[in-house]
């Protein structure tokens, strides 16, 4: 099997139990997804199925999510599954509310929650955290696309946000940041990944929906149609050159070129200096 699987993760398991589920329905060893999703968390992961795990480096890594906000409390962990630290009976109106959103825009620096998986010095800040050590956590910039308040609960004080953003970005700190930005608290309580690169939560498939072989070689992507690269059908001999590891003449631009035959990948390539390259081939 060659492809993409996109799948609506459910709540209350991890990212790599997907891809252990898959792993014992499929038989494939070889298998690997995009971008981990917290386990309280649901909605899109995009999963590579045999060699197109080689091709995730060329995916798009924009994310977009839906997070549901509680205001007047913050967590150790940012989420609704840490313990409350801070509480707060402040009273948020929707005017401050926009406001305060509005400053989420654009490109802008987040510190990210001491419960994470990022690395620092080698090890998870997770573990520090759990050890009882302190680490300074350097801010870092991240892109904030597009975000807006879909709903607001003033007497519940629950906020419901779309949130187009670039890689890396934590949302469980947009949650806390904006409970501080209003004078309060906040936790996010809630979060839907509905889009990762091209892949929506519309046309995804859900876990369950994949119990067989045979089930997930029917919802399998032709991963031309979500790398955004030029492409260059390749014929017969080219085709017999490349799978040598035989570089191709070539007047393409310079950059990424995906090989083709027949609507199949063959190879991702780089033109340059009037060659093609072949960095991965898969015939």
């Amino acid at each position: 099997m060659f492809g993409f699987l996109n799948i609506y993760k459910p709540r209350g398991i991890t990212s790599h139990d997907v891809v252990a589920q898959l792993r014992r329905i499929t038989k494939i060893k070889q298998i690997g997804h995009t971008g981990t999703l917290d386990p309280f968390a649901e909605g899109v992961l995009p999963v590579c199925i045999g060699k197109s795990a080689r091709l995730i480096e060329y995916l798009k890594d924009d994310k977009a999510y839906i997070g549901t906000v509680q205001l007047g409390e913050s967590t150790t962990t940012y989420d609704i599954e840490g313990d409350v630290v801070n509480v707060s009976d402040k009273v948020v109106s929707a005017y401050e509310l926009e406001k305060a959103v509005e400053r989420f825009q654009g490109k802008i620096l987040q510190t990210p929650p001491v419960y994470s998986a990022l690395k620092v010095n080698g090890k998870k800040l997770y573990e520090y955290a759990r050890n009882g050590e302190s680490i300074e956590i350097k801010p870092r910039e991240v892109e904030i696309k597009e975000i807006r308040i879909l709903s607001f609960d003033e007497e519940m004080r629950v906020v419901e946000l779309y949130i187009a953003c670039s890689k890396g970005t934590y949302i469980r700190s947009i949650a806390n940041d904006l409970g501080e930005a209003l004078g309060t608290y906040g936790f996010l309580a809630k979060l839907i990944r509905v889009k990762a690169g091209d892949f929506i939560a519309e046309s995804s498939v859900k876990l369950d929906d994949i119990k067989t072989l045979e089930d997930a070689k029917s919802h399998l992507l032709n991963p031309i149609n979500y790398l955004d690269y030029p492409k260059y059908e390749l014929n017969e001999i080219e085709k017999e050159r490349i799978s040598h590891g035989m570089p191709l003449n070539s007047d393409l631009k310079d950059g990424v070129i995906i090989l083709t035959s027949e609507n199949n990948i063959c190879a991702v390539g780089k033109a340059e200096n009037h060659c093609i390259h072949c960095n991965k081939v898969f015939i």
